[in-house]
């Protein structure tokens, strides 16, 4: 297998050239409703095609959520398929947000499924839990670094349930998110521009100054436009890492299709507020 750069270098080129806004592609159903399509396969291969066709020659990276792709069976999945393929080849990176999670050759075949360059839904980086251990993740972590694409593990998620696992406090005197965050840190060491493996962290959570978010990694923060957080909010919580943070935007931008246009104003005017909260930090 041949390896890509790595996801780290790819990204922090990309987040330099193009802004590091990340535009997830969300197909449920109220918004398949909202722009007049069924939720059928015929609804979802429109939506993602409009998607990608706005975004993906602008925007660092596209984020499809596989679960939205999943429930319509092989078809659906063959349509992610096409989505990645075509994300990819108009320059934009694509984040597989799948969260997976297990142990041994389970992990390994979860791996192989994304991060494989051979497999057909090989991406550039794959969402994953860590909550089996951070050491379940090895065969996931090794695989990425073999194949050049990268990581995102969850470790300080915007969900308000998450909080009772990631701020539980171990044994050493130090919450489980920190615990996942240090290990980040560690697979990073010494890479330049900026190390593969990196952290979800929500955009929502207000001052996470007690954490020490500098993994030497990407930080993906989702909750920017429908769950509360704005662009503006990015200093505040990310502090001293925020030059590293992709924003993850999806209702907020999808909302307005299916005009491709609407899409493109919409992505634009994110990506102008991003650039501004980030030169004023």
């Amino acid at each position: 297998m041949t390896a890509l750069e790595p996801f780290g270098a790819r990204l922090r080129r990309a987040m330099d050239e193009r802004g590091p806004l990340c535009v997830g592609i969300d197909p449920h159903a109220s918004l398949l409703a909202e722009w007049g399509l069924g939720d059928d396969v015929a609804g979802l291969e429109r939506f993602s095609r409009t998607v990608v066709e706005a975004t993906a020659d602008r925007v660092a990276v596209l984020k499809p959520q596989s679960a939205f792709f999943e429930r319509f069976g092989s078809r659906g999945v063959a349509v992610l398929e096409k989505s990645v393929e075509e994300a990819r080849a108009a320059g934009a990176l694509v984040v597989m947000d799948a969260k997976r999670g297990d142990i041994g050759s389970t992990m390994a075949a979860y791996a192989e499924s994304f991060l494989h360059k051979d497999a057909p839904l090989f991406s550039d980086a794959l969402t994953v839990s860590p909550y089996l251990g951070y050491g379940s993740l090895r065969p996931a972590v090794d695989l990425a670094r073999e194949s050049g694409a990268g990581l995102f593990v969850l470790a300080l998620t915007s969900n308000p349930e998450g909080g009772e696992v990631q701020h539980a406090v171990r044994s050493d005197g130090r919450s489980v998110g920190a615990t996942m965050l240090a290990h980040l840190a560690a697979e990073n060491a010494g890479e330049e521009p900026l190390g593969s493996f990196g952290a979800v962290v929500g955009a929502t959570l207000g001052d996470l100054s007690s954490y020490d978010l500098d993994v030497n990694g990407p930080l993906l923060a989702p909750g920017i436009g429908a769950q509360g957080a704005t662009p503006a909010d990015l200093p505040r919580v990310f502090g001293a890492a925020v030059h590293n943070v992709v924003p993850n935007v999806s209702r907020g931008v999808l909302r307005h299709g299916p005009d491709a246009s609407a899409l493109r104003t919409a992505v634009d005017r994110f990506a102008d507020e991003v650039r501004a909260a980030l030169a004023a930090a």
